[in-house]
């Protein structure tokens, strides 16, 4: 895992120090270093031929809202990296980003896809949270659903655990209006509980509970 097309200053930075090279991502396939289970984070200044071959040898892209928008590295485009085929997953981005949890992390991402003039759905967003990382680290097979034979990890999340989460859950026509009440206004505080290999590893208290959300609409 590491960088990739970032920020301008540093897509320059690098020409200088590999000026044979036929761009920044040639950097890294002329050291073998581009294939599967190779995550890229970032991925913005890409050109389409860029992307296409990184799809081709195998590479994924991390999509790391939170930190480009607080560096003001530019918008990740959702939309030409799947037309390329590229493996795409969200991430948090520990160093530049600003949250760790992926429901804010889905929420900026979504309102860097509108910058792009491209709809983040719910569903694509919750998939690129899950499957879609998993399918990144080509880990699909044991990880990011439900399916029969997965490791089962996840988090059980709670629609109540805010006031305005809660009144805006409620008024929600659909499955996915809820989905989307969550990416937008969720947080840390949603998450109730935390399962690995199918064992409790995490509840929230009653009174975490109660301090998140004192007076519930629902």
């Amino acid at each position: 895992q590491t960088h990739l097309a970032e920020n301008k200053d540093e897509i320059r930075w690098v020409h200088e120090l590999f000026p044979e090279a036929e761009g920044y991502l040639d950097v890294y396939v002329r050291h073998g270093l581009v294939g599967p289970r190779a995550i890229f984070a970032h991925c913005i200044h890409l050109t389409d031929a860029e992307l296409a071959r990184m799809a081709a040898l195998g590479g994924a892209a991390a999509f790391c809202p939170t930190s480009n928008l607080f560096i003001g590295s530019g918008l990740f485009g959702l939309a030409r990296a799947r037309r390329a085929g590229l493996r795409v997953g969200l991430a948090t981005d520990v160093g530049g980003g600003t949250s760790y949890s992926m429901l804010r992390t889905m929420a900026e991402g979504y309102k860097v896809l509108q910058l792009e003039r491209e709809n983040l759905s719910a569903w694509r967003a919750f998939y690129l949270a899950t499957l879609g990382g998993a399918e990144a680290l080509h880990l699909d097979a044991a990880i990011g659903n439900f399916a029969p034979g997965k490791e089962a990890d996840f988090v059980v999340l709670d629609l109540d655990s805010t006031e305005v989460l809660a009144r805006r859950a409620r008024i929600a026509r659909t499955f996915e209006e809820k989905l989307f009440a969550l990416m937008t206004l969720g947080d840390d505080r949603a998450v109730l509980a935390t399962y690995i290999l199918g064992e409790p590893a995490h509840e929230r208290t009653a009174a975490a509970r109660a301090r998140s959300n004192p007076s519930p609409a629902i």
